[in-house]
């Protein structure tokens, strides 16, 4: 997830810069294993059926990556979240890896994983599953090991910035991809703000770079233990329209249903958008 900075200049504030001090607020509510549970623990991360939301995810980045397209040297993941997973096929191709996220509690979070700390959630369920759909004869230990090895920084990030990293150049810029998933809609008070935020992340990539934007369709909000937050509701269109405002080509977009059985009362959700984006050059 990521957020916006609720420190403001002095003097009026705009309704947007209300609608994004609203997001900041609610959001120090989170609970990122709260989270994870909703989301990454049966039923939703039940990967033994190939019909669920788990494995279409992780099929749709193992595909995309495995045409060999996407690579390079530098990968910033936006708005990371307290999850991993989002960067288990991408870790193989990229060797500069920059984690990011709003939440010092899911920065934590990541870090957990990454020092293997005790506490720390359990991935290998998602990393053996990404092994399999691969193919590559590589074990779950093996690809952990890989990815670990290749984030080499967490920063904060906030995407409703002109500059969501900061000036101070922690991660190498511009990237050569970005991976972002869950992260614009569900911190974008309404339609103008997720643009306004994929323009923002835009900026952190090379012409010619590769955007790999997982989201949610038609979610107005969710939960996180106490915390109930708002989402934006997007439809597959306005995804489509937003990557073309900020000067992408849309290499591939495709769309998930969530079937009534993984409807758990944790959010509304309707379905999941995937999309392949390459900005142009001269953007």
């Amino acid at each position: 997830m990521s957020g916006t900075n609720q420190s403001q200049a002095a003097g009026a504030v705009p309704d947007s810069d209300q609608g994004l001090a609203a997001v900041a607020s609610a959001y120090q509510r989170f609970e990122p294993r709260s989270y994870l549970l909703n989301n990454y623990a049966p039923p939703r991360g039940d990967l033994s059926c190939p019909d669920g939301v788990g494995p279409w995810k992780l099929r749709c980045l193992a595909q995309t990556f495995a045409t060999g397209e996407v690579s390079g040297r530098s990968l910033i993941d936006i708005g990371s979240g307290p999850t991993i997973y989002q960067l288990l096929s991408a870790c193989a191709h990229f060797e500069d890896i920059t984690m990011t996220d709003f939440l010092e509690v899911n920065r934590q979070e990541l870090r957990l994983w990454l020092r293997e700390e005790p506490g720390a959630f359990d991935w290998s369920v998602y990393s053996q599953h990404v092994c399999l759909i691969e193919g590559k004869g590589e074990s779950w230990q093996e690809k952990e090991r890989q990815l670990r090895a290749r984030v080499k920084r967490i920063l904060p990030i906030d995407v409703h910035w002109p500059q969501p990293l900061g000036a101070g150049g922690l991660a190498p810029l511009p990237a050569d991809a970005l991976v972002s998933a869950f992260c614009l809609e569900a911190v974008s008070p309404d339609l103008a703000s997720f643009q306004r935020a994929l323009d923002h992340i835009t900026t952190l990539l090379r012409p010619g770079g590769h955007l790999l934007l997982i989201g949610a369709l038609e979610e107005s909000w969710y939960l996180a233990g106490e915390a109930r937050l708002a989402v934006v509701p997007v439809r597959e269109e306005e995804v489509r329209q937003a990557l073309v405002q900020s000067g992408y080509e849309v290499r591939d977009l495709r769309t998930y249903t969530m079937p009534a059985h993984l409807q758990t009362g944790v959010d509304d959700v309707k379905g999941i958008f995937f999309t392949w984006a390459q900005k142009k050059v001269g953007v």
